[in-house]
């Protein structure tokens, strides 16, 4: 029986992963694919010499270093849902592609390293999924390791984040001790390292083990029954409703790396993550059941396939069905769109796709059409969704070939890999100089080493030094005004921007120049 697009569109899950780097995130990953059937064998970042590498780091150099350094997408069917995993960036200076991944979410995973509580990138991104309203769910990691207890991780958790946490289960133990968990949710203990089919034992109407069994007569389950009599009596109490609007996070313990405890989270999980939401948008809110197709870009990626130099430029569809084929318009020109290829993923294999709907993430071919944050949609009302945010560059180089006979290479290498928004690129007035910008060093060490490995060119890094940047709201500037400690420069919407030395250059110029209206975009969300 062929269901409806509305049932489909409840079917859907779609989220982000989120946590600080090497609290194992991309683990996290692998085994959910792993469950969900998608892949036979997970590998994991830190097995480089064994030649397995984690299926959602595709990336050559995510290879190399054990790090991710781009958003992946990945799909896959599990007891009656289809699951679209966003993996983001850990690591800092990639914060600006894990922001933008968030907005194309309807919930986030947050992973806590047991030893390490929360960390400060937890916190930013935290940060911003709050401030999205965005429902949160937290996995606290590699409880087969000695760690804080968990009592405290809730406290930490509850002061530093300033969210209230229900735990769904609760560990039996840590590291050498760690037994396993006893599950609030499912009324059960789920035994760590048990070598049977069925590691699952019920508890009985008390909440106890029935008298007998081995565990039952630990000081470890004593303990921890003490602990859930403690949580009962002077928890948060369970709330559906608040685990929606992201003021209550449940909590989950186990190991990603040995996958325990990972089904068991997945299958609450998918019981109250929120199917696809309403958006805003500049018509008012968009149904994600509406008829008319929508969706917005969120991200742009060069060189998945480096044989073939392909753009795919990943939707987040909002509202409608998607039918390979389609005519869409495209928001910001005004264009109608064929949208003749376009593909789903499983990290960098791809599969054609002919039909989707609501909440899933399908990569769209591009050959330069697609700018991050355009809206495409069959209504000629030809509305746009919400601005994604921009972050304002901190850090510059001058950027030169090293052979001047790649300068076609060179300039191709730029154009693409900027139009991906992981870094800026700026031109000085008079002699239209290359600057870069980024927001962290290790987005020019990425920059460089995908211009070698991906366009053929070596190129040359000048520091230019840390900059206050402000763009000039007028079209015309006397390009008199620049100087060493005030750098005019056009990015590459030919839009002027001062690159100013310190905040006591900025103030200076505003002081002297009172007519030019300046304005940083990261105060414009």
């Amino acid at each position: 029986m062929k269901t409806s697009v509305k049932d489909e569109v409840q079917s859907r899950r779609t989220f982000a992963i989120i946590s600080h780097p090497d609290a194992g995130k991309t683990t996290l990953t692998e085994k959910l694919l792993l469950f969900g059937g998608a892949i036979r064998d997970a590998g994991t970042v830190k097995a480089r010499k064994t030649g397995k590498y984690a299926t959602s780091d595709w990336m050559e150099i995510e290879k190399q270093r054990g790090i991710s350094v781009t958003s992946s997408v990945m799909q896959f069917d599990y007891e009656g849902f289809r699951v679209n995993i966003l993996d983001t960036p850990g690591h800092q200076d990639f914060s600006e592609d894990t922001y933008r991944t968030l907005t194309a979410v309807d919930s986030a995973v947050m992973i806590v390293d047991s030893a390490k509580g929360i960390e400060d990138q937890t916190i930013k991104l935290f940060k911003v999924c709050r401030m999205r309203g965005i429902p949160i769910f937290t996995f606290i990691n590699k409880m087969d390791r000695q760690g804080k207890p968990p009592l405290d991780l809730l406290a930490e958790l509850e002061e530093v984040l300033g969210i209230e946490s229900y735990p769904m289960n609760w560990p039996i133990g840590m590291g050498k001790d760690f037994m396993g968990i006893y599950d609030r949710y499912f009324n059960r203990v789920e035994l760590f390292k048990d070598e049977s089919d069925n590691p699952y034992i019920p508890l009985n109407e008390d909440g106890e083990l029935e008298a007998g069994h081995e565990l039952a007569d630990s000081q470890l389950y004593e303990q921890t029954l003490e602990e859930i009599m403690l949580l009962s009596e002077a928890g948060n109490e369970f709330s559906e409703e608040r685990i929606a609007n992201g003021t209550l996070t449940p909590v989950f313990f186990g190991s990603a790396l040995t996958a325990f405890g990972v089904q068991t989270f997945l299958d609450t999980y998918l019981k109250f993550a929120p199917e696809p939401q309403p958006r805003n948008s500049t018509s008012g809110e968009i149904n994600p059941v509406s008829e008319d197709f929508s969706g917005f870009i969120f991200k742009i990626q060069a060189n998945m396939n480096p044989k073939h130099r392909d753009r795919i430029a990943f939707l987040r569809i909002c509202s409608g069905q998607f039918e390979r084929g389609m005519t869409v318009f495209q928001s910001r020109t005004g264009k109608q769109i064929n949208l003749s290829q376009s593909t789903q993923f499983l990290a960098d294999d791809r599969n054609t796709v002919n039909e989707a709907v609501s909440g899933d993430i399908i990569g769209l071919y591009d050959t330069g059409n697609y700018q991050i944050g355009d809206t495409i949609t069959t209504s000629k009302d030809m509305f746009q969704f919400e601005r994604l945010p921009q972050f304002t560059p901190e850090m510059f180089v001058r950027v030169t070939a090293k052979n001047v006979m790649k300068q076609k290479h060179f300039h191709k290498g730029i154009q693409q890999l900027v139009q991906e928004g992981a870094i800026q690129l700026f031109k000085t007035v008079r002699m239209e100089e290359y600057l870069l910008g980024a927001v962290g060093q290790l987005q020019f060490e990425v920059f460089e080493h995908r211009m070698k490995n991906e366009y053929n060119v070596d190129v040359l890094m000048e520091r230019v030094g840390t900059k206050v940047v402000r763009w000039v709201e007028d079209d015309k500037v006397d390009e008199n005004l620049s100087n060493s400690r005030s750098l005019l420069v056009k990015d590459r919407f030919d839009k002027y921007v001062f690159l100013f030395e310190n905040e006591f250059a900025l103030r200076w110029f505003t002081d002297k120049n009172p007519d030019i209206i300046l304005y940083n975009p990261m105060d414009m969300k």
